[in-house]
């Protein structure tokens, strides 16, 4: 029995390589439904390298923002204090306050 294109739709692939990893958009597919376009996903994938995790999504089903909107998800001025760059030297900052914590003990045991 032929199917026409009508009834096809496009499928998204993606891969996790481990349990910690990121899914990652590996290709796309045509199927009939869910089921096939899973099953095409893990013959055609599964069989070039392991992976941990396969995501087949309906490529209809994918919502993101139309490129109007995108500004907005550019960072506003005023949230630096979110920022982590006073850290930077905290580690010689540790330092500096045991080394001299060290010098009292030292003096402090010496009775000077």
């Amino acid at each position: 029995m032929w199917m026409s294109s009508e009834n096809f739709f496009i499928y998204e692939v993606f891969s996790q390589k481990s349990v910690n990893a990121p899914f990652v958009q590996q290709f796309s597919l045509l199927a009939p439904n869910k089921e096939v376009a899973l099953s095409m996903a893990r013959e055609n994938f599964l069989r070039r390298e392991p992976c941990f995790n396969l995501w087949v999504v309906k490529r209809d089903d994918i919502f993101g923002l139309p490129p109007e909107e995108r500004p907005f998800l550019e960072r506003l001025d005023n949230k630096s204090y979110r920022e982590t760059k006073g850290y930077g030297d905290l580690q010689s900052r540790w330092r500096h306050h045991r080394e001299q914590f060290e010098e009292k003990q030292k003096h402090a045991g010496n009775g000077s």
